[in-house]
């Protein structure tokens, strides 16, 4: 009976020592890229003991697969909660392709990039990231899915949806060199109007 009022705290703090971490691993790749991505410097940037650190996660390729996991599950709740306040109709596509695109310009992109680039030279992480970075893949295709409202037995649509994700993502890698808004903001205007022509049954066009 007297263990158990100790152990919730202990599972809290536990939590929030895991949080900091991941945090703590997204930025780090983010400002130094994977080789200034150590252990070490997460830990201290966390504030956590090197103990700690690795009690948690024993090695870099656990750790930065572990915060990529933690953060893309955030950001989409994140994103179903903004959508959640667009409007229905034609503009929802609009707002929903926004929303998307502003995912692959996020510092959670910029840190997975990092881990892709690494990951052709890292079987280490290679072998921790394939199987993520496909399951991250199938969740991101079913949001969007779910986002536009989409019937995805529908023909055409798997290959629209599956393009929109493929064009956010190289707008989004053509973004980390250079800022050129103007250009990224017309093609995306111009792939709001496809991408509306092909989700739209022509019975319901006008």
């Amino acid at each position: 009976m007297s263990t158990a009022p100790s152990r919730v705290p202990q599972q809290e703090r536990s939590r929030a020592t895991q949080a900091r971490l991941l945090e703590a691993t997204v930025d780090c790749l983010v400002e130094h890229g994977w080789s200034g991505t150590t252990t070490t410097v997460v830990a201290a940037r966390a504030g956590v003991s090197r103990g700690a650190q690795l009690h948690h996660y024993p090695t870099k390729a656990a750790l930065v697969t572990a915060a990529v996991t933690h953060l893309t599950e955030r950001r989409a709740a994140e994103l179903r909660a903004e959508a959640a306040a667009l409007p229905s109709g034609p503009q929802r596509l609009d707002g929903v392709v926004d929303l998307l695109a502003a995912s692959f310009t996020g510092p959670l992109f910029a840190a997975a990039l990092e881990l892709w680039v690494a990951a052709r030279t890292d079987a280490e992480l290679r072998a921790a990231l394939v199987p993520l970075e496909a399951r991250i893949g199938r969740e991101m295709y079913r949001l969007t899915v779910e986002l536009l409202g989409v019937d995805e037995r529908k023909p055409g649509v798997r290959e629209s949806v599956q393009a929109t994700l493929d064009l956010l993502r190289g707008l989004g890698v053509a973004n980390l060199l250079s800022d050129d808004s103007p250009r990224r903001a017309a093609l995306l205007q111009t792939w709001k109007r496809q991408l509306a022509a092909l989700l739209t049954p022509e019975s319901e066009r006008h």
